[in-house]
C-alpha cells in the first residue's frame, strides 16, 4: 500500500472512532478522548483506552492483537477483515457501553 492511502485510511480510521465514540457518548455517562499521531491513535474513556498502531492494537487490560487497514477500506483485526465502519462502530461502542 503506497503511503498516501495508508494516511487517507488511518486518518479515515481516526475519524470514524471519534464519530462513533461521540455518537456512542450520548447514552453514556462518559465522554471519550481520541488522540492522533502519525504512529499512534488512542481512545480513551474514563479509566479505559484502546491503542492502535499500524500493525497491533493494546488496550488498557494489557491484551494485544493483530492490527492494520487494508486497501479495500476494511481493517483486520485478529486476522479477521471487516468493513471499516462497522469495526470502528463496535470498538466505540464496547468502550462507551462497558464499566
Amino acid at each position: 500500500m503506497n503511503a498516501q492511502l495508508h494516511t487517507e485510511l488511518w486518518t479515515s480510521w481516526a475519524s470514524l472512532l471519534r464519530s462513533y465514540a461521540a455518537a456512542h457518548g450520548l447514552n453514556s455517562r462518559h465522554h471519550a478522548v481520541v488522540e492522533v499521531g502519525a504512529d499512534e491513535i488512542t481512545l480513551r474513556v474514563a479509566s479505559r483506552w484502546l491503542r492502535f498502531t499500524h500493525e497491533m492494537l493494546q488496550d488498557s487490560d494489557g491484551n494485544q492483537t493483530a492490527f492494520s487497514l487494508q486497501e479495500d477500506g476494511t481493517v483486520k483485526l485478529n486476522g479477521i477483515a471487516e468493513e471499516m465502519d462497522l469495526a470502528a462502530e463496535k470498538l466505540a461502542r464496547e468502550m462507551m457501553h462497558s464499566e
